[in-house]
């Protein structure tokens, strides 16, 4: 579902998830058959802007790499 919605955002927006599972990118790649529709998108967004998230993004020592050039 996470895969189809982002597919729905916008038409240049490509979601790259990472798997190392054959059952898994199988799974991935049935989110091109899931169309959502502008409703369905709506209805996501009203349901996931009620959850509250907690904590941050990244620890402290992840946030002391981030930005960092190699």
């Amino acid at each position: 579902m996470s895969l189809a919605w982002s597919l729905g955002q916008k038409p240049f927006i490509v979601p790259i998830p990472g798997t190392r599972n054959i059952d898994h990118l199988s799974e991935n790649l049935g989110a091109i058959n899931v169309q959502l529709t502008p409703a369905d998108l709506r209805e996501i967004d009203t349901a996931v802007s009620k959850i509250k998230v907690h904590g941050g993004r990244m620890n402290e020592e992840q946030m002391k790499v981030v930005d960092q050039t190699a």
